[in-house]
């Protein structure tokens, strides 16, 4: 049967988005907000190569600065075939449209969620000299402490605006004690800081905090999740002792707003499938990262909570990056 170039280009037409793509040739984009070599990079790449048998291949493309900022607008003005995707994480859609003045996209208009794809928990930790020196064991304890000598601690983080600062902020005003945050240019200096004494606690991300835990440098007090980590689970949740208390690191795929539903479904499928691999779940475990697939809806729905959740947090720390 001959096909002639009217009818090929109504059966583009009619197809959906991945269709078009593969019709065309053109392989899936997925824009990566950060720079290589970091969890967020490696876990995208893991899923790249888990989707590659069912959507054909996967090319990561790095757009790092702004705070994430940049990547994520090129996600959003990107042409809304199905075939250009991109990483959304707690920074580009949760804490940054209250953190700058002025924002290149709007973090629910703009996107169309595809799924989660994983988090991991922030972690409490003292340096154990510190801990030792001052008989702080537990949660309970660094209250206790804070509590009996006012303005006398203070915490680190990697920066104003960043997840540490904003934990310590929310930890601050669960506990209803004080203590000065210092920020730092980076999360690896802040805990340096810390391991020097420099600084009292910090939170930090499970991944970075992990090797000093275990080799006995650090002393975890809790992770910042709603209920302990299966990574980590002698080590309890803040909300053991502050009910309620939750902030973690996440991250998910996104599409352009306008992007076909069925081209979401697929995309939905394909991911969902490679984030309950064996394969992901051994490979994600070593960046100390739970996978959390959803339905669109769903994430959609956790990224609008997010952003609600951080807006007072950030406007009551006074952090800006303008």
């Amino acid at each position: 049967m001959r096909i002639t170039p009217l009818c090929f280009a109504l059966a583009l037409t009619a197809a959906p988005a991945l269709v078009l793509a593969q019709a065309t040739g053109k392989p899936i984009r997925l824009i990566v907000p950060y720079a290589p070599g970091g969890p967020i990079d490696i876990t995208a790449r893991v899923l790249a190569d888990g989707v590659k048998n069912s959507l054909g291949p996967v090319l990561i493309e790095n757009r790092p600065g702004g705070g994430g900022n940049i990547g994520v607008d090129l996600i959003a003005k990107a042409t809304p075939d199905g075939t250009t995707i991109g990483i959304s994480a707690v920074a580009t859609h949760a804490i940054n449209p209250w953190l700058f003045a002025k924002m290149p996209f709007d973090a629910v208009k703009d996107f169309a969620p595809i799924t989660q794809m994983v988090r991991v928990p922030n972690v409490l930790v003292m340096n154990v000299e510190t801990a030792q020196k001052n008989g702080i064991n537990s949660v309970a304890d660094l209250i206790r402490f804070a509590r009996a000598n006012p303005a006398k601690l203070d915490y680190g983080s990697g920066g104003s605006g960043s997840a540490g600062h904003l934990a310590g902020e929310m930890f601050k005003k669960a506990a209803g004690i004080y203590a000065v945050h210092i920020p730092y240019n980076g999360g690896a200096p802040a805990q340096t800081a810390l391991l020097g004494g420099q600084v009292h606690f910090n939170f930090d991300n499970l991944a970075s905090a992990a090797p000093n835990i275990r080799s006995g440098k650090l002393r975890a007090l809790a992770v910042t999740t709603a209920k302990r980590s299966s990574v980590l689970p002698d080590i309890p949740a803040v909300a053991e002792t502050l009910k309620g208390f939750e902030i973690d690191t996440w991250w998910g795929l996104v599409a352009p707003a306008a992007t076909p539903a069925s081209a979401i479904t697929r995309l939905n499928q394909a991911f969902v499938a490679a984030l309950n691999s064996a394969d992901a779940k051994t490979r994600f475990t070593a960046l100390m990262a739970e996978p959390v697939p959803t339905t669109p809806e769903q994430f959609g729905a956790f990224m609008r909570a997010e952003l609600a959740k951080y807006e007072p947090v950030v406007k009551a720390s006074g952090a800006t990056a303008d």
